[in-house]
């Protein structure tokens, strides 16, 4: 549950930041809002699950602006009118979005990824170390 509650956080956050960018200032229609919305969102879900907890938050932060940009130019190359400027839309777009990432992987991270972290922490714990032991034979051979 705490998965889907957190995807839908994601993806009212991205509709809502395309809507402002998009909708009003380069006229795209709300369908194509939601549909480029939905494909973005569960992208860079994805890679908040899987990545986030392996790298830092710039990092994560400027991939999902890469993925933003490339996917709203892409997306909107084939859904939005021509009479839209996709350099600008997307660029505005991702960078806003961006910044929504920051505070969002802080919510991630303190609420998803604390609780992945701690049940695992349950579990026995394993170590790859190995030590080689030497010893000296109990039973000497006979032939001593």
């Amino acid at each position: 549950m705490k998965y889907a509650t957190s995807f839908l956080f994601k993806f009212i956050m991205t509709t809502t930041i395309l809507w402002i960018v998009l909708g009003l200032f380069f006229n795209v229609s709300l369908g194509d809002i939601l549909l480029t919305s939905i494909i973005i969102s569960a992208g860079a879900y994805l890679g908040d699950v899987f990545i986030l907890p392996n790298v830092d938050n710039f990092w994560a932060v400027l991939g999902d602006f890469g993925l933003a940009f490339v996917g709203i130019y892409i997306l909107g190359y084939w859904l939005f009118e021509p009479q839209v400027s996709l350099d600008d839309a997307s660029l505005f777009s991702a960078l806003f979005i961006a910044l929504s990432e920051i505070f969002y992987h802080r919510y991630m991270k303190q609420q998803i990824i604390r609780e992945k972290v701690n049940d695992t922490s349950r579990k026995i714990i394993t170590s790859n170390r190995m030590q080689t032991e030497f010893s000296k034979e109990l039973n000497e051979s006979e032939d001593d």
